[in-house]
């Protein structure tokens, strides 16, 4: 099933998003996936992770949604999304339109619990990894391209 039938439509989610003018019941998974694909399309990971950031802070806001070590902007799940979307993006870097990239985002990764294969619920769920990035702690090899050098120190 698609959902976006032009890039416009992309557009205009984000638009929403950066504006703090989409309800709180739109703030979907899927919403969530097609913004960061957008910051990845559009900018390198560093600054795509910071406006996503940003982003989601400011609409948690918008929201009443309080942004505590229990609640609100979570960095780990965050960063974890996207790196799949900008590893997605690397696989598919033939297809230009946000549209067609956005369908095909949310139909490979509908699964908001898919973290959960990579990472224990305690880990994922702890104050520490809400607060900052931390590695997945159920794979052993890196999965992900850009984590490591990123937070490296």
């Amino acid at each position: 099933m698609n959902i976006y039938t032009t890039d416009k439509e992309v557009n205009l989610l984000v638009k929403a998003f950066e504006e703090r003018t989409l309800l709180k019941s739109d703030w979907t998974h899927a919403a969530h996936l097609i913004v960061g694909l957008y910051y990845c399309f559009h900018h390198p990971f560093g600054v795509a992770k910071n406006l996503m950031c940003d982003g989601i802070y400011w609409l948690n806001d918008s929201h009443e949604t309080q942004n505590t070590e229990s609640s609100g902007y979570h960095e780990t799940i965050t960063v974890f999304w996207l790196e799949m979307i900008a590893k997605f993006l690397k696989e598919n870097q033939e297809e230009k339109s946000l549209a067609v990239l956005a369908n095909k985002l949310i139909t490979e990764f509908s699964d908001s619990k898919l973290p959960l294969k990579y990472y224990s619920k305690e880990l994922l769920f702890s104050p520490e990894a809400r607060a900052h990035y931390v590695a997945p702690d159920l794979v052993k090899e890196p999965l992900f391209i850009f984590s490591t050098p990123m937070f490296a120190l």
